[in-house]
């Protein structure tokens, strides 16, 4: 087993773990801030869906020879306009017309890779490989990063009250439609540069797990933004030592991690927490039991 300090050692010589560890820091970074709007939102299943969805586009890209960014982006942002089209003129719901598209888009994403096998690693594009990224994959992901907080920072009002009350934000003269497909389009840039840390089949709980950690903690947007880009930056970085000392995927040690913080949230967390809301349960119910006794 590998301790820390070993694991700081080999930090310092290879350089394929440094790269490593800072891909998974920025993915971190941008998935705990574009996840925070999207459970506000309750678009856990758009995420998931767009995670999904941009598969053939990765495949497309690949037999094309262009940039995987473009190919996934495209059929990321094809799949909203077709679940909100989908959704708009017929009588199923949105999460119906969710399972339609991104279902439809992952069996096309599967035939399109088995087409392209010689050229692609499937377990690597489901399941990631961080202890593989190259220097393009690292500035990709710095640029989109770059693009997040440059997102966030200037529409950050925009983002609040069409998250929080979209009624109100489009009868103040917001465009709400064209800010959301602008945070789809994020979204799938996020996703597309989280393929080769936790795969597309894990994206996803990356995008969520981290930002609902940080939304049992804190009723503060601002706040819960650093926080879910900060459980995002520690899941990695442990998923990343755990993954280097036993040899496991990196992609799910990640997540188990992630996962972990949300069940300490859960169960210990001021406001929201298991043991809290349990114990101020009792206090309520005591009193009414010693009305009933007497």
């Amino acid at each position: 087993m590998t301790t820390i300090t070993e694991f700081f050692a080999a930090l310092s010589r290879y350089d394929f773990l440094q790269s490593a560890l800072l891909t998974a820091i920025m993915v971190g970074i941008m998935s705990g801030i574009i996840g925070s709007f999207i459970i506000l939102r309750g678009m856990s299943l758009m995420g998931d869906a767009i995670s999904h969805a941009v598969l053939p586009g990765v495949a497309v890209a690949y037999m094309l020879g262009i940039n995987v960014l473009v190919g996934a982006s495209v059929f990321g942002i094809l799949a909203a306009l077709l679940i909100g089209f989908v959704a708009a003129h017929s009588k199923v719901k949105t999460d119906t017309a969710i399972g339609v598209v991104f279902s439809a888009f992952y069996a096309l994403g599967f035939i399109l890779i088995s087409m392209a096998e010689s050229a692609t690693n499937l377990h690597h594009i489901l399941f990631g490989n961080i202890l593989a990224v190259s220097n393009h994959d690292i500035m990709t992901t710095a640029v989109v990063l770059g693009i997040v907080i440059l997102f966030v920072t200037i529409f950050y009002k925009e983002l609040l009250i069409t998250s929080f009350d979209e009624t109100f934000a489009a009868t103040y003269g917001l465009k709400v439609q064209l800010i959301h497909y602008s945070l789809m389009l994020v979204l799938t840039l996020v996703t597309v540069s989280a393929l080769q840390t936790v795969g597309i089949i894990l994206v996803v709980a990356m995008l969520i797990t981290p930002a609902a950690t940080a939304f049992l903690w804190t009723n503060r947007l601002s706040l819960m933004l650093i926080l879910s880009a900060a459980f995002g930056v520690v899941s990695a970085t442990i998923g990343l030592y755990l993954s280097y000392t036993f040899n496991w995927a990196s992609g799910p040690a990640i997540v188990l991690v992630a996962a972990a913080f949300f069940v300490i949230a859960f169960v210990f967390s001021p406001k929201q927490g298991f043991v809290r809301l349990k114990a101020s349960l009792g206090k309520k119910a005591r009193p009414k039991l010693s009305q009933e006794v007497r």
